[in-house]
């Protein structure tokens, strides 16, 4: 299945930017979100992002008791042999100093990156949370073009085996976070198939400004907090 570009959703982008300063403001009041149980919460950042950018999410995360972390490979350029390798790594070491599997926030392209990891090593994942990714359909984003020049070589339709592939879960529970106002990935191809174990949560707010968004803080925390 195809989603249209979301060009219309494109100019709603620049609400990110008050998101972030308003993240502060939410900071200091100490939004009340469910606590944590310590076991490893490791947060991949979308593409041209890295850990500045989901600053806000860790830190609210972890003032909640939840044992935030970032995922250690700085800016994340695209999918590479070194940046999978790397991460897989991360993964590996997180899950045996705490003796047990490790949970994975993913915004935007973080996100496809976190379901891969988890059909690939899905023991020591305990389960997947993406915000605003393009799981359905990396294909129709309106960075599309960025993406493409900074990864060269990169085939500009992914195959449909390819994409039906991925659209599949991996075998962890996986939940999608998603706003339909989305001004980069179409948020129909943010969502999860529907499955026992996959959900879909909707917030408000910009593809930009996830991170940064309260309620996508206390869904990760409601989620991160079940046994």
């Amino acid at each position: 299945m195809s989603y249209s570009t979301p060009w219309h959703c494109l100019p709603l982008e620049g609400r990110a930017l008050p998101e972030y300063l308003l993240a502060h403001l939410w900071h200091r009041h100490r939004v009340q979100l469910a606590a944590g149980d310590g076991h490893p919460v490791i947060v991949i950042p979308g593409f041209g992002a890295d850990a500045r950018a989901t600053a806000p999410l860790r830190e609210a995360l972890r003032a909640a008791g939840h044992d935030l972390r970032d995922w250690g490979q700085g800016r994340n350029t695209g999918m590479s042999r070194k940046i999978g390798q790397g991460l897989g790594q991360t993964v590996q070491e997180a899950a045996e100093r705490s003796a047990g599997p490790v949970s994975l926030i993913g915004w935007s392209l973080g996100g496809v990156f976190a379901r891969e990891l988890a059909r690939r090593m899905p023991e020591t994942i305990r389960q997947v949370i993406t915000l605003g990714s393009p799981i359905q359909d990396g294909d129709h984003t309106t960075i599309g073009m960025l993406f493409r020049l900074q990864n060269r070589g990169t085939p500009s339709i992914t195959p449909e085996a390819l994409r039906q592939e991925r659209a599949a879960p991996p075998p962890v529970p996986c939940t999608a976070i998603y706003t339909i106002s989305d001004g980069i990935v179409p948020w129909q191809a943010s969502l999860e198939q529907e499955g026992p174990q996959t959900r879909n949560i909707r917030v408000r707010g910009s593809h930009m400004g996830m991170p940064a968004n309260p309620q996508v803080w206390k869904a990760c925390a409601e989620i991160l907090a079940q046994p």
